[in-house]
């Protein structure tokens, strides 16, 4: 029981940091991939490019840390939907690694072209535009399409089992279903992410991030919660 509280203070803190990395992070990035004049805005900003790429590393590192901190007592209540999010929590993780590596590679590029002094920028800006793109995918695959599937997944168990009050986990499986939307919106072009719906529909996942957060800090898991043995749960 001891363990099992210390680890939920470990994911509130964890769900706290990710988000704060997340909305830190792209905001640093604003003047490599915002702008007809990146490519010189990034070189002469790049330790702040830098320090958003760093934060989205931490980021990654949040994302894993909630996965396998949770593990251990999600597959208590339903062994498989708790592998799962351990899988597509690393592939979101995975994903965003891609979109910092894309940002980094940008950078790279907006040094070179600065030092070269090149006045015919086309083939400068052909590969800018590929490594943007790079990013504004994994943008929507990590934080929108895979975030609505973990968070499904372990709403659901904790929806099931008891460990957090119902209102939490019912937010939780409600921000997942409409994020999860989100992204199919985002990758048909029927709305940009960056937007008033865009932010609308991300709201409840966020809100349930921060909630759960909260809760898991100060209240921990309920641990009178009826446990019956491992997978006890249907999936």
């Amino acid at each position: 029981m001891i363990l099992n509280q210390k680890a939920a203070k470990i994911v509130g803190v964890l769900f706290m940091l990710a988000a704060v990395t997340a909305i830190v992070g792209l905001n640093l990035y604003n003047p490599i991939l915002n702008g007809p004049d990146y490519l010189i805005k990034g070189s002469e900003h790049a330790n702040q490019v830098l320090l958003g790429a760093l934060m989205e590393l931490i980021l990654v590192v949040s994302a894993v840390g909630t996965a396998t901190t949770l593990f251990p007592i999600l597959r208590k209540y339903n062994e498989t939907i708790a592998l799962w999010h351990v899988c597509f929590r690393f592939l979101e993780a995975i994903i965003i690694t891609v979109g910092v590596i894309s940002v980094l590679s940008l950078l790279t590029l907006s040094r070179e072209f600065v030092a070269s002094g090149v006045p015919d920028s086309t083939s400068f800006q052909a590969s800018g535009t590929l490594l943007i793109a790079v990013h504004d995918w994994t943008f929507m695959l990590g934080p929108l399409f895979m975030l609505g599937i973990n968070t499904m997944m372990y709403s659901y168990i904790f929806y099931k089992s008891k460990l957090v009050p119902r209102f939490i986990s019912i937010l939780g499986m409600t921000g997942a279903t409409l994020v999860f939307i989100c992204a199919l919106l985002v990758m048909f072009g029927v709305i940009q992410q960056v937007s008033v719906w865009g932010g609308i529909l991300a709201l409840p996942v966020a809100a349930n991030e921060m909630i759960l957060a909260v809760w898991l800090i100060v209240k921990g898991f309920n641990e009178s919660a009826n446990l019956k043995g491992k997978n006890y749960l249907s999936i």
